[in-house]
């Protein structure tokens, strides 16, 4: 459905010039939900603002199921909707439904009263669909900005930093509505982030930027599978002589709580963990249990790009 060929953007500033989106290429299916991942600078929020014609590429091409975006701008205004910058994209003195009403008008469409109060009570508006916008909270305000792209139909949505500035309770609430959203709509998604929970919740693909170039491209499922170290937290009884000793021998992480220690060892098979377990016995150490460590999909991020960025 959407397609990205060789990206470049180059902003000019004064005699220097920064190359924030360096030949990007990617193309996202119809339906599919995608993450866009990377530090602040990396060329996240360019990327999509180039998508939605806001920002005119230095080079490349951007096409909607074949069709140049470039030479056909209407095409865009018909077929995406975005949210940037999150409660920045709602007028404040309308009130929630004249703001859906509004952006439903930008189409030339006239809003469907069930529509509109499927939206108000999926995103827990109810209350305040007579409220102006400027009288709800910061998590209801961005609520009301994605529920305004959605009423416009689109088949593509982009949702750039959606949970941004958010408190726990907030983005929690932001995030289960975009799940939601994907789910039942089937709508092609692109999602700028910095949020991991949103993606590992939320996408099916992710992709991660650093510098304006692509550092990976791939599956979430694959991604934490690939960083699967098969890390186990072993709770043992302190013992200083033989946490020394194996600290030594397998480079583990060690923390002492009270009478007991937390060691931490990546594990790449089956026969290094029953050597290790039998390592331990033979120094003596009593188990008190053990638990495998999942990876955290912030630490893949953070991993990728450091591995990046020293090539």
């Amino acid at each position: 459905m959407l397609e990205i060929q060789d990206l470049v953007k180059v902003y000019k500033n004064k005699n220097k010039k920064i190359r924030a989106i360096d030949e990007i290429s990617f193309k996202i299916k119809e339906g599919e939900a995608v993450g866009i991942l990377g530090p602040n600078g990396a060329g996240k929020t360019t990327t999509i603002k180039c998508i939605c014609d806001l920002i005119i590429p230095t080079s490349g091409m951007i096409t909607l199921n074949g069709v140049d975006t470039l030479k056909h701008p209407s095409l865009v205004a018909s077929s995406i909707s975005a949210v940037l910058e999150g409660n920045r994209n709602i007028y404040w003195r309308l009130t929630t439904e004249q703001n859906l009403e509004f952006f439903a008008g930008l189409m030339g469409k006239k809003v469907k009263k069930d529509r509109m109060d499927e939206l108000i009570k999926n995103f827990d508006l109810t209350e305040k669909r007579k409220t102006q916008a400027r009288f709800l909270s910061r998590g209801m305000q961005q609520k009301l900005a994605v529920a305004c792209a959605l009423i416009k139909d689109t088949p593509i949505l982009l949702l750039d930093e959606p949970t941004l500035g958010l408190d726990v309770v907030s983005s929690h609430s932001l995030r289960k509505h975009i799940k939601e959203m994907v789910t039942k709509s089937k709508k092609t998604l692109l999602l700028s982030t910095h949020d991991m929970g949103v993606v590992k919740e939320v996408c099916d693909r992710v992709i991660i930027i650093n510098h304006g170039k692509i550092v990976t491209d791939d599956s979430v499922n694959n991604l934490l599978s690939l960083f699967r170290t098969r890390s186990y937290m072993f709770l043992i009884e302190n013992n200083p002589g033989a946490i020394d000793a194996i600290k030594r021998e397998f480079g583990v992480s060690v923390k002492t709580i009270n009478k007991k220690v937390e060691v931490l060892v990546n594990i790449s098979n089956s026969n290094q963990f029953y050597e290790f377990t039998e390592r331990l016995k033979s120094y003596g150490c009593k188990i008190d249990s053990v638990k495998e460590i999942n990876p955290d999909f912030e630490e893949i991020f953070m991993k990728l790009v450091e591995e990046k960025d020293e090539q």
